[in-house]
């Protein structure tokens, strides 16, 4: 990966792991389905915007199914499973699910691509969700309190992202990110429309909440979304997923800096061993192969 790839992937990982807390506070709120609806109607008008000043516009019709796909299964299905999930667990174990992506992916490319992965990658990946799991060790209850279906939101969401990275690679790699990023979220905004309006809460919601959305909507996902796309496409699907072993490390810092929460020698060494899989399963640390002369 270039420099700017890796840079990339970092600011990625700061926006999403800002993404679940943002989820956390709002989705009490809104519920999920209406919080992830204006989160990607926003970041869907914020990308028109961006895509009209870049002269792309035109470009919006082209491979409308397959961008529309995308829409659904990597915004509006995973968004709608991980706001629905941190109605129960935490934050931090939401993206632990979350973190499951880069092992999905590589599943889906085996089974559907008949992609391979080295042995070195495929330690990368099982050492990073070990970094993720270190992280929040203890700080997660799995008690009968919805946190079953949480559960299995988190993972189902997780498969999506698999799936939709892979069919980007094989079937978008043409199409420009810009144009994939605000397509996408113009599809996933008009598959929950209806279902939104159906569960449009009935209460007001506070300010707090509105601002959280609008800045989620911005920053989380139309920002977001370009950079992902991006790397999608510059360094391939089992690559860009990795930056889930990221999020988690970033949502402790957000929580660290802005909710007071303690950081703890537990926590820094989860983020340790996160950044070291994610460099080995990205290629970025490689192992050292010494040959003897005979």
């Amino acid at each position: 990966m270039r420099p700017r790839d890796v840079a990339e992937l970092i600011t990625l990982a700061a926006l999403w792991g800002g993404a679940f807390l943002f989820m956390r506070i709002a989705a009490p709120e809104f519920g999920p389905i209406p919080l992830i609806e204006l989160r990607v109607a926003i970041a869907a008008a914020f990308l028109l915007m961006v895509l009209t000043v870049s002269g792309k516009l035109t470009q919006l019709g082209e491979r409308k199914g397959g961008i529309f796909v995308v829409g659904v299964a990597n915004s509006a299905l995973p968004f709608c499973l991980l706001a629905y999930a941190t109605l129960f667990v935490t934050a931090g174990f939401a993206a632990i699910l979350n973190a499951t992506s880069p092992l999905w992916a590589a599943m889906v490319a085996f089974v559907w691509l008949g992609t391979r992965l080295s042995g070195w990658r495929i330690f990368g990946l099982g050492l990073g969700f070990v970094g993720v799991v270190v992280l929040v060790w203890g700080r997660v209850s799995l008690k009968a309190d919805g946190a079953g279906l949480a559960i299995l939101a988190g993972l189902c969401a997780s498969l999506s992202y698999g799936i939709a990275a892979n069919y980007t690679r094989e079937h978008l790699s043409a199409v420009d990110p810009l144009v994939i990023a605000t397509g996408s979220q113009i599809g996933a905004a008009l598959a929950l429309l209806p279902l939104a309006l159906w569960t449009w809460p009935e209460q007001a919601v506070s300010a707090k909440a509105w601002v959280t959305v609008v800045v989620m909507g911005i920053a989380s996902t139309g920002v977001a979304y370009m950079l992902y796309f991006r790397l999608i496409a510059h360094v391939g699907p089992a690559k860009a997923i990795t930056v889930t072993f990221l999020v988690p490390v970033f949502a402790v810092v957000w929580g660290y800096g802005f909710l007071d929460e303690i950081l703890t020698l537990q926590m820094a060494l989860g983020g340790v061993v996160v950044l070291l899989g994610t460099g080995i399963s990205t290629g970025l640390i490689k192992p050292m192969l010494r040959t003897k002369a005979t």
